[in-house]
C-alpha cells in the first residue's frame, strides 16, 4: 500500500508550514505530499490559501523524493493549456515527481468569491472532460488541432514535453459513476475515490473495471486509490483527543471510512482497503501545524512493509 500525505491548503497553510510538512513527510518516508486546489476556505470561516501550483513548484525545488500533486485542480480555474504547462514545469523542477489530479469543480464559494463562472453540474463535467483530453494531448502530441465546445487549439505543440513518459500520472476521481468511470478508463492513470464503507468501495472498483473493459483497456492498468481523513495517535488517549479536535473543526462526527487509531490499528484498517483493491491512500491531515501525526504515518508505512 502506497501512503501519501494530503493537506487542505485553503485552510491557512503558510509557506513556512508547507516547507515543514514537506520535510516531515520526506523524513517519514511517505511517498508523496498532495494538496487541495481551492482559493476559498471550506472548514474555517476565512483563511488564506497560497496557489496550489506555485506552492508545488516551490516544494519541488526543496525536496528530492516526495511525489507532489493536486487533489484536485478544478477545470473552472485554469485554461487546459495553462494547467498542462504548470504540471510540466513542476515535473521538470522535480525531475519527474509531479502528478496531476483534475476535477470538474464543485465548491461554489471558490467561484463566487474569485470571479470564476460556476456552471451547472453537467456543464462543468463537459468542460472538465474536454480539458482532460487537451491536457493529455498537450503532453503527448505534436502539431495537434482541437475544436471543441469550449476550446479551439490549432497546431498545438507544447514544449518542453514532461520529464515523465508518456506523461505525468493523471488522477481523476469521484464515486465511479458512469461518466466519471468512462472518462477515467480513457485517460487516467489512477482513479481516486472518497471514504465509504468497504462494500461500496468494492462496488466502485467493479464499476471502474467494467468501464475499462468497455473501452478495451486492461483494468489492472488503472490504479485505484482512496482519499480519507486520518486521525492517528501514539495511544488511545492521543487518538481520542485528536478525533475530538478534528470533529470540532469539521463540525461533524466521524464518518464511516475514516482511518482512526494507533499505528497498529491503522495498519489493520489499511489491510482491509487492500482487500477491496485500493493500492494507495491519501491521508488527510487537518492540523497542518502538527508534525507528530506525519511521523506516525511514516511508522504506518514501515509497519506495512
Amino acid at each position: 500500500m502506497r501512503v501519501c500525505l494530503m493537506v487542505e491548503g485553503q485552510e491557512g497553510v503558510t509557506w513556512a508550514e508547507w516547507v515543514a510538512l514537506a520535510r516531515a513527510a520526506e523524513e517519514a518516508g511517505l511517498e508523496g505530499l498532495f494538496r487541495s486546489d481551492h482559493y476559498s476556505a471550506i472548514f474555517e470561516p476565512v483563511a488564506g490559501s497560497l496557489d496550489a501550483w506555485a506552492t508545488l513548484a516551490g516544494l519541488a525545488a526543496l525536496t528530492s523524493t516526495l511525489r507532489l500533486g493536486t487533489l484536485v485542480s478544478p477545470a473552472t480555474f485554469r485554461h487546459p493549456s495553462v494547467l498542462a504547462r504548470l504540471a510540466t514545469t513542476v515535473d521538470h523542477i522535480s525531475a519527474g515527481r509531479v502528478e496531476l489530479g483534475m476535477g470538474a469543480g464543485w465548491y461554489e464559494r471558490d467561484h463566487s468569491e474569485n470571479g470564476f463562472p460556476f456552471l451547472d453540474a453537467r456543464a462543468r463535467f463537459d468542460l472538465f472532460a474536454e480539458q482532460v483530453e487537451i491536457v493529455v494531448r498537450s503532453w503527448t502530441e505534436e502539431g495537434f488541432d482541437h475544436d471543441g465546445p469550449a476550446y479551439a487549439l490549432h497546431e498545438q505543440t507544447a514544449l518542453p514535453q514532461p520529464v515523465q513518459r508518456p506523461h505525468p500520472p493523471l488522477i481523476l476521481g469521484g464515486r465511479a459513476k458512469p461518466r466519471s468511470a468512462a472518462l477515467a478508463a480513457r485517460f487516467a492513470s489512477e482513479y481516486n475515490t472518497l471514504a465509504a464503507p468497504l462494500g461500496e468501495l468494492r462496488e466502485r472498483g467493479r464499476r471502474l473495471d467494467g468501464a475499462c473493459v468497455a473501452v478495451g483497456r486492461d483494468p489492472a492498468t488503472l490504479a485505484y486509490s482512496l482519499m480519507t481523513m486520518c486521525v492517528v495517535g501514539a495511544d488511545a488517549g492521543d487518538v481520542a483527543r485528536e478525533l475530538a479536535r478534528v470533529e470540532s473543526q469539521l463540525g461533524r462526527e466521524r464518518s464511516e471510512g475514516w482511518l482512526v487509531g494507533t499505528v497498529d490499528e491503522l495498519a489493520d484498517q489499511v489491510a482491509e482497503l487492500d482487500s477491496v483493491g485500493i493500492s494507495r491512500v491519501f491521508l488527510q491531515h487537518m492540523d497542518h501545524r502538527e508534525l507528530g501525526p506525519v511521523a506516525l504515518m511514516g511508522e504506518l508505512v514501515r509497519a506495512r512493509r
